[in-house]
Formats: C-alpha cells, structure tokens, sequence
C-alpha cells in the first residue's frame, strides 16, 4: 500500500536526488550538485510525494502563485514503481489543492506520450530561454 503524503518544503535533498536518479529524470536534473537540489526543495511551493513502507517513489514538485498557474516542475517516479497509478495520483493532488489554478508542465522526452495518455492537453506555444543571452 502506498501513502501519499502533503509536503511543504519538507523533502530531504539527498533523499530526492536519490529519486531523480531512479526514476531516470536524473539524467535532465543537476543531480551532482546536492546544494542545487536542496534549494529546488526549498523553494518548491507545493511537493507531494509517494512513499511505500517509507522509501520515496514518487514525488510531484510544484511552483505556483495558487490561483491562475501552478507549474509541476517535476514528476518523478522510481522506475520499479512505474505503471501502478503514482504519477497520475501525484497530478491529481497536486491539481486538487488549487482547483481553480491551470496544472502546467514540460513534459520529459521519454513522457511525452504519457501525460495524453492520462488526460492532459498537450499545448504547442511553449518557449524556454536557457540563457539571458539568447535574446535577439
């Protein structure tokens, strides 16, 4: 049985790097730079996670202004635990804590078929800016 649980800026670094590494969103993550990873617990506004028998599986971390946007930078999932609902559970309360806020994501390129799969709208007007010297 899992439990998922409702955190705020209460998950260990080293705990979640560990996560990122299993589920393969490690390979997009700084997961070398621990100091990296502990502000992005931080400062995350909304982190919920899956645990059995206490090991981390699954977390969903989120920024959002709690009423327009809610951007889920990331959804993890341990690869051994992948395929029994924990991602689409992790979505689902994330979304509920904020109803009323749009759930928006970029999806990994090993995911992109997931999230339609699931019930979300894929959108094409996404734009990144890796460097402030990107700018034309």
């Amino acid at each position: 049985m899992f439990s998922y649980e409702y955190h705020l800026s209460n998950l260990h670094a080293g705990e979640y790097r560990d996560l990122l590494v299993a589920s393969t969103l490690g390979e997009r993550r700084p997961v070398d730079d621990l100091e990296r990873i502990n502000t992005m617990c931080r400062n995350a506004d909304i982190i919920y996670t899956a645990r059995h028998n206490g090991k981390l599986v699954g977390a969903a971390r989120s920024v959002s202004d709690f009423s327009y946007c809610t951007y889920l930078s990331d959804l993890a999932v341990d690869a051994a635990y992948q395929h029994q609902g924990i991602g689409k559970k992790l979505i689902a309360e994330t979304k509920r804590l904020y109803p009323q806020a749009l759930l928006i994501l970029l999806a990994a390129p090993a995911a992109e078929q997931y999230y339609p799969k699931i019930g979300m709208e894929r959108h094409n007007h996404c734009f990144l800016l890796r460097d402030v010297n990107g700018l034309k």
